[in-house]
């Protein structure tokens, strides 16, 4: 016969346990989401931690009661999204990354799981549509890609004027020409381009307090 006391005891310590672990987990977050898993199979949800690992973050499955214990130790209450099977996904260097991989994974299947609840971007509340945009901006490396090969095909764009500039007027001349003031007038500009691109976007959506 079980010793009803040994067992909350023991219950009590794995809680105590579990909790001490999220808050480990939480310090210093200023980024992470709650999402519904329900439904997920064990294969599905171990590939979603995986996937999201490799995005620099972290997908934690807890009871609710323990998750907004250690929300509140913060200073932040989420009981209203915490509902039904929950779990935390930190975005510790990615958030668009993690919010990205959370949407794929939700659209590989017909339940539309994992389900985002709501969440925290860099210390602000925000709801589902917030996270639904910036899930659509992509990953970290694939915005840093698309700025590359903006810049690439400005300079390219800047090198062939340059050799047709050069090529018309030794042409003409009949002699080679000194092109270091329009090397000087390329690089200014691709100097230019550099700032333009790199100036953070007006119209990106602002988090929701």
């Amino acid at each position: 016969m079980f010793d009803t006391k040994e067992v909350h005891r023991v219950a009590n310590e794995k809680n105590q346990q579990n909790l001490s672990s999220l808050r480990g987990s939480l310090s210093g977050v200023d980024t992470f989401y709650v999402v519904d898993y329900q439904g997920l199979t064990a294969g599905q949800l171990s590939k979603l931690r995986k996937d999201i690992r490799e995005k620099g973050g972290q997908l934690i499955v807890a009871k609710n009661t323990l998750i907004n214990i250690a929300l509140q130790d913060g200073g932040r209450d989420f009981a209203d999204a915490l509902k039904g099977p929950s779990a935390l996904v930190l975005a510790h260097e990615d958030p668009a990354g993690v919010a990205k991989t959370l949407s794929d994974a939700a659209k590989a299947n017909d339940k539309g799981i994992p389900a985002m609840k709501g969440g925290l971007v860099e210390g602000n509340r925000v709801d589902v549509k917030v996270i639904e945009r910036l899930a659509s901006l992509g990953s970290k490396q694939s915005l840093q890609s698309e700025f590359v090969g903006v810049l690439s095909s400005h300079l390219s764009s800047f090198v062939g004027i340059l050799e047709a500039y050069k090529a018309k007027l030794e042409e003409g001349a009949g002699a080679p020409v000194d092109t270091s003031s329009a090397v000087a007038d390329t690089e200014a500009v691709s100097a230019e381009v550099l700032s333009a691109d790199a100036a953070p976007d007006d119209s990106a959506p602002e988090a929701t307090v």
